[in-house]
């Protein structure tokens, strides 16, 4: 296979970008070995961005891994600082399944990760860096953000279990509203049962401009707290160079046993697929045994292969 200089000279240069933009803000680099053991990542494979991990056994017989995720590893090998704020980043490689026909790659990665008393104040830096990183691959981007607080209050008024609320969030994240009456019918929910989330779903824009409604439709459904917080999120990027990026957007959302509040994907024109991703994960830091609250994003850079001749690889 022919390799294509150019766009890995891209990649290498916004790596290094990235970087020094993070670091500008305080956060200090985070290296980490290359592989961890099995048990890590079979106990939280619904996390994993692909379910194929690549093991070995090492001569002491313990089953290890190949890394398919940072944030797992970090968490893993920090610990609880009560008071603290830990801000780290990293430029890591990582192993997984791109897909059916290519298998296993190694495809590297650049992200950031707040441990510890995160605030508002946190919340609100972390998006702007995610704006700031996707403006540096190239400047026709996106960045939808979404809060899984407000999501998981109106699936939880019409989900039976366990089984169907999952079904729900799945549905929101491909935007299938079909879905969501086909499942409320099987179910055995009333007809209109289903509304307020499919008016949720159909907000999509400036938070200029969807915010008075969300907060309007939030306070209809007892979600007015987490409306309240997405709008202060939102707001504070307000009079920034990405005010007219910023969309609000429910199907960017992640997994809610591992996320809650904010969550955020990035998006630029010519490539299919977000390539960045983030959000709050205080259940996951909860479920490895962590009191910490978190947030963190990362941008995957191999992504960048797929820049059309308009997007900035010269940065």
């Amino acid at each position: 296979m022919q390799i294509n200089d150019r766009v890995m000279d891209s990649q290498e240069r916004i790596g290094f970008l990235l970087r020094d933009l993070y670091a500008g803000y305080g956060y200090s680099r985070y290296r980490m070995s290359k592989f961890e053991e099995y048990d890590l990542y079979s106990r939280n494979k619904d996390f994993l961005f692909s379910e194929g991990v690549i093991t070995f056994t090492d001569i002491n017989g313990r089953l290890m891994a190949l890394k398919p995720d940072v944030t797992l590893s970090i968490i893993k090998n920090g610990r609880d600082l009560p008071g603290t704020l830990q801000k780290m980043y990293y430029h890591e490689n990582v192993y997984r399944v791109a897909s059916a026909e290519d298998g296993f790659r190694e495809q590297t990665q650049v992200g950031l990760e707040c441990m510890g008393d995160v605030d508002n104040a946190c919340v609100t830096e972390v998006l702007k860096l995610a704006a700031e990183s996707l403006n540096l691959c190239s400047p026709d981007y996106v960045l939808e953000i979404s809060h899984l607080g407000i999501l998981g209050a109106f699936v939880d008024a019409i989900a039976s279990g366990d089984p169907m609320r999952d079904a729900l969030l799945q549905c929101v994240t491909e935007k299938n509203p079909h879905g969501i009456r086909l499942l409320c019918r099987e179910n055995g929910m009333a007809e209109g049962a289903e509304e307020p989330l499919l008016r949720l779903m159909a907000l999509y824009g400036s938070p200029k401009t969807v915010m008075p409604k969300i907060r309007e439709l939030a306070e209809e459904n007892g979600a007015a707290e987490y409306a309240a917080e997405l709008g202060q999120a939102v707001a504070a990027l307000a009079g920034s160079e990405a005010t007219d990026r910023i969309r609000i957007d429910f199907s960017a959302s992640g997994d809610t046993k591992y996320y809650n509040g904010i969550a955020f994907k990035g998006f630029i024109s010519g490539i299919p697929g977000s390539v960045l991703s983030g959000g709050q994960y205080d259940r996951l830091m909860r479920r490895m045994g962590r009191k910490d609250r978190a947030i963190g994003f990362a941008v995957f850079l191999n992504m960048l292969e797929r820049l059309t001749e308009g997007g900035r690889t010269d940065a």
